[in-house]
């Protein structure tokens, strides 16, 4: 019995260091598959069940697009920027960067009309350079997704304090001691709006674009 388990054992070690001496292999190779478009769209739609209704119109995804550009307050840095640091040079930004969305939604638009699937810019660069590239793109594209709503909801305090006529909005702030000055103030009303905005998204997406729009018009 004790010879039989010991034979397992050596067989398992054998087998473990075999996977290990494999493993780099194994990682290249993952890290340069490249998936075709008909694989993508069955396995996606497989994934997701039945396909998800069309209810957006062409008009709410300029409200979205709008929105998304007028809630940063860029247009209101952008008067601050070029007043304080860059003057009239601050143009040749804006003409860079509209290039650059151009021939972004462009790479967009020919994707979406061969790869119709709701993974994103995952799903275009795991088909087009393999899954490792589709996977930084997609960290990269979540972390800033995550750094952009705490900067747009820190803001927005900014905003709920001009219109109730506070000068200074960090008296609806929590300052923490022993922080780092200028890290140690807690904005629970930013928390708040993002878990409100969550709630919202989760419920329906019609809500979203109610609210989205609502704030386009009046606020």
């Amino acid at each position: 019995m004790a010879a039989i388990q010991s034979t397992h054992n050596k067989v398992f070690i054998f087998n473990y260091l075999q996977s290990l001496s494999q493993t780099p292999h194994r990682l290249r190779k993952r890290m340069l598959a490249t998936w075709t478009p008909d694989q993508e769209l069955n396995q996606v739609r497989l994934r997701s069940g039945a396909d998800m209704k069309r209810k957006l119109k062409w008009y709410d995804l300029v409200a979205l697009g709008i929105g998304g550009m007028l809630g940063v307050g860029v247009f209101v840095t952008t008067g601050r920027v070029a007043r304080n640091n860059s003057g009239p040079a601050v143009f040749i930004s804006y003409i860079i960067a509209g290039i650059s969305a151009l021939l972004s939604s462009l790479c967009y638009t020919e994707f979406s009309v061969q790869i119709p699937v709701a993974g994103g810019a995952f799903s275009y660069l795991r088909v087009t350079f393999g899954e490792f590239v589709g996977y930084f793109a997609g960290a990269n594209i979540l972390m800033e997704y995550v750094l952009s709503n705490a900067a747009v909801a820190r803001s927005f305090t900014e905003y709920l304090c001009s219109a109730f006529g506070v000068s200074d909005p960090n008296s609806w702030r929590v300052e923490v001691h022993g922080l780092l000055e200028g890290y140690n103030k807690l904005d629970f009303t930013a928390v708040a709006l993002v878990l409100l905005l969550t709630l919202c998204l989760c419920h329906r997406s019609e809500f979203d674009l109610l609210l989205q729009k609502f704030f386009l018009i009046f606020v």
